[in-house]
This record gives C-alpha cells, sequence and structure tokens, in this order.
C-alpha cells in the first residue's frame, strides 16, 4: 500500500515533486481565496441576526478548520516518517509546524475578534478557544523541541513522537461544542445533510476553505524545498542545482 513512498525517501525525488506540486498549489491558492473572499466579504447577503460582522466568517472558519488540518497531516508525516524512517516526511513535518501555527493564530485573533461584539468581550475561556489555544503551543512544543536538537534525524524523531501524541487534542476541538456548555456555536458546515448556514453564504465559504487548504500547500511546499536545500547543501545535485540558478 505504501510503496508509493519508497521513492520520496530520496530528498532529490521529494524536491521534484514538490517542484511539480507547487504551481498547482500556488494558482489554486490564488484563484480560490480571492473568489471567495471577494464573494463572501463583498457579495454575500448579510445575516440576519449579526448583521456585517458575521462576514469575518470567511476567514476564521477556514483558518480554524485548516488549523486543524495541517496539524493532522503533520502528525502524519511523523507518523510516516517514524514508523518508514523517510527522511523527507520529518521535514515536511517541520515544513507545516510553522504555517499551521501562524493559520491557528489567525484562528484566534478572528475568532476574539469576531467575539467581542458577540460576547461583549474579547476572549472567554471556552472549551473550543481553550482546546484551540492549546493546539498552538503543540504547534509551537513542535518547532521547539526540533531546534533544541543539533541533530536533526533525532531531532525530527522527537518533535514527531510530540506531535502524534498531540493528535488527542483534536477530537477535543472539534467535539467541545458538543461535550461541555460553550459560547461557541456548534458545527455550520460540516453537517452536509443540512448546513446551517444559507446556500449563498455556504458556497463561498467553501472556496475560502479551499483556497485556504491550497495556500497551506503552497507555504509547506516551499518551506520543504527550503529545508531540503539547507540540509542537503553538500549532494551533487543540490550543487548542480544551484548552479543552473545562478546561471
Amino acid at each position: 500500500m505504501w510503496k508509493w513512498l519508497h521513492p520520496y525517501a530520496k530528498t532529490e525525488e521529494a524536491y521534484k515533486l514538490s517542484q511539480t506540486l507547487l504551481p498547482w498549489f500556488g494558482i489554486s491558492a490564488l484563484i480560490a481565496l480571492v473568489a471567495g473572499f471577494a464573494w463572501g466579504l463583498l457579495f454575500a447577503p448579510a445575516d440576519y441576526q449579526q448583521g456585517d460582522s458575521f462576514r469575518i466568517i470567511y476567514i476564521h472558519v477556514p483558518s480554524a478548520l485548516m488549523s486543524m488540518g495541517a496539524y493532522s497531516a503533520m502528525a502524519i508525516a511523523a507518523f510516516i516518517g517514524l514508523v518508514w524512517q523517510i527522511r523527507p516526511a520529518f521535514m515536511t513535518m517541520i515544513a507545516i509546524a510553522p504555517v499551521g501555527a501562524v493559520v491557528t493564530f489567525v484562528a484566534l485573533f478572528t475568532g476574539a475578534a469576531w467575539g467581542k461584539p458577540m460576547w461583549g468581550t474579547w476572549w472567554v475561556w471556552d472549551a473550543r478557544l481553550t482546546s484551540e489555544l492549546i493546539l498552538l503551543f503543540l504547534y509551537l512544543g513542535v518547532i521547539a523541541l526540533y531546534k533544541s536538537f543539533d541533530d536533526k534525524q533525532q531531532a525530527g524523531k522527537a518533535a514527531g513522537v510530540m506531535a502524534i501524541v498531540g493528535v488527542v487534542n483534536l477530537p477535543i476541538i472539534h467535539f467541545s461544542v458538543e461535550w461541555w456548555n460553550t459560547l461557541h456555536q456548534g458545527a455550520t458546515i460540516s453537517k452536509f445533510a443540512k448546513p446551517s448556514i444559507a446556500t449563498e453564504m455556504l458556497w463561498p465559504l467553501l472556496i475560502s476553505l479551499f483556497g485556504m487548504a491550497m495556500y497551506i500547500g503552497y507555504v509547506t511546499l516551499l518551506r520543504l524545498q527550503n529545508e531540503i536545500i539547507r540540509r542537503e547543501a553538500h549532494r551533487p545535485w543540490v550543487i548542480a542545482l544551484m548552479r543552473e540558478d545562478k546561471e
């Protein structure tokens, strides 16, 4: 099942794959984010209760969902690295971590900005907000642990274990509004049979969500390429690549 991964155990092949995928992610992200944000922020109808203040949903919800999606991808990369000892998997893990941390911060910031007019306060120790804050700390912990080792292979293993253990926080974030009495609203777009949002508001939200996913993929691929070049600078293929860029 996992035989398709074996060629990408070589950093050169992983670099080539990222180079191939990069423009697809970049173009998709640009089109989807521009279309989704423009549609949602400018043309979607105002909410009957929240008015125009609800429009922050087109930034907050994609960033909140993708903060969990990016962490899941980081944990999967860590698992692959630990089980099959694939070095580019650890590089992918650490490439995702700062991107996921920024997206999580955006989710927390926009959530606070949305909470002020809705709840009358910027922050409450709501179960959803608190568990999302813990997610940010997990991202930062993975980054800090990775950087604390000089041997980056050992750093990847240690940070990978932490990333995998932190997965337990994801269902807590998702189900917190059902398990505890919180101020945070319940599911909106994950109820596919009957979403709690009008169709004319839903489509720009879904497009923004797709665009955010593609943007995270794009930045992660850029970071992965930089990590590979930095770690493999002594390899003949990297030296040759640098010469081609200079020419």
